[in-house]
Parts: structure tokens; sequence; C-alpha cells
């Protein structure tokens, strides 16, 4: 069945934003990485000192892009010295100032932060492509659904982490949900793991795992490398 105007006009313009967003994260991921390898001339691992500038590609992508609330970079256990463990990334609270993510880093604590286990990380790390997350709740507990976008990087050759952001549902909605309402019947922007995004109506609940093979569902594939993106609409 060939699928209506108003949903290849959606799928179009769903296709336009991601590309958007992911030609962003590629930009950034290959910012980290040349920074990376300045800052680590000469040395084997990531130290302190080797994290200097990294702040101001976080400050820099969120200035350019309104759409994220959160930027940065998360290393590999390999690539670190001591601990095994770093991060830099940052987040815009409610009156727009910019805070560091402070996380618990020590394995076997309450509250360890095993983010080389999490799909934004293990994802892009066992593919070396770029990969999206979400949506999720909040790690921090703010009740807010989330998607993480991350594309790896790696420094003289070698793997070496993750850079990308996080973008907030409602951040989302006013800009995508217009193209999903100019369908006519339901529909909704579905990840890799066949769950809703955002759908126009209250048929499709954001996190719901959508069962394929319905002869009322329709699928069109959204042209986005690697992330796995599709449109779903009533036929």
């Amino acid at each position: 069945m060939k699928p209506d105007h108003e949903v290849v006009h959606a799928a179009n313009a769903l296709t336009s934003w991601t590309s958007g967003v992911s030609a962003e994260i590629t930009e950034l991921a290959r910012n980290v990485a040349a920074l990376m390898e300045r800052n680590l001339a000469g040395k084997p691992k990531v130290d302190s000192s080797a994290l200097a500038g990294l702040e101001q590609l976080s400050r820099d992508f969120l200035a350019k892009n309104a759409f994220a609330v959160g930027a940065g970079t998360f290393f590999a256990t390999q690539s670190v010295e001591e601990d095994g463990h770093a991060l830099e990334w940052w987040s815009r609270g409610d009156s727009g100032a910019l805070d560091k993510l402070d996380c618990d880093l020590t394995p076997g604590s309450n509250r360890y932060y095993d983010y080389e286990k999490l799909p934004f990380f293990s994802n892009a790390a066992s593919t070396g492509e770029q990969t999206l997350w979400g949506p999720y709740l909040d790690y921090l507990g703010s009740g807010e659904y989330v998607l993480t976008f991350t594309a790896p990087f790696s420094v003289h050759g070698t793997f070496a982490g993750v850079a990308g952001c996080d973008i907030l549902l409602r951040d989302l909605e006013p800009l995508i949900m217009p193209d999903l309402r100019g369908i006519p019947g339901d529909a909704a922007l579905i990840n890799a793991s066949n769950r809703v995004i955002l759908g126009n109506s209250g048929t499709y609940l954001v996190g719901e795992r959508i069962k394929a093979g319905s002869s009322e569902q329709q699928r069109m594939e959204l042209d986005v490398p690697h992330l796995g993106l599709s449109l779903i609409y009533s036929a």
C-alpha cells in the first residue's frame, strides 16, 4: 500500500530533523577526538589535565543546539588512569545555567553509575556507530523522559569513549509533534526496540513496546543510518 502524502511528508521531516541531530553529534565526537589527541600528546592514558577544554566543547554544543539539555563525554575504562572512570557532562538547568553532572563512580557503592553497561555507551562501543537510547526516565530522578544520542570516538586509533547529548521529551515534542499531527489517524515515532518515542494520540504511549504484524498498522523506516527509527501509522 502506497503511503499517503501526509505520511511521506512527516517521514521526510522526521528524517531531516534526526539527521541534523546526528550530524551535530558526529561533529561533537570528532571535536572531542581532536582535542584529546592534542591533550594526550606523549601520554598513554587520560588524566585530569587531559580533560582541559572538554567543558568548553559541551558549552559550545549546548549554545548552538537549543534542543539539547545536556552534552559531553564519557570515557572507556581502559583509556583512563587510576580509577578507570571519567566523564565530563554538562546539563542545562531551568534557569539556563549549566552544571556538571556529578555521579558516584565508585564500584560497589549503592549509587554506582556504571555507565559503560548502559546502551548509550555499550552499543556505540560494540558497533563503532552512533546510537540512540530512550526514551528512559532520567537517572537523576526528575521523572523526565530523556533521549540520549551518542557517537564513539577514538584517540590515536583506539576506542576511547563516547560523546553525545541528552534531549528531554518535553523539549522534543514541539519540534516533531506538528509533523506527527499532520498524519490523519494514529501515528508514532518508534525506536530500534519498537518502543514509542512520541505519538500523535493516546493510542501510542511513550515507552510502550509496539507489537509488529498488525494488519491495521503500517511502518516506514527513517533513512537515518544506525539509529533504527521508524514511523508507524494506521492503515
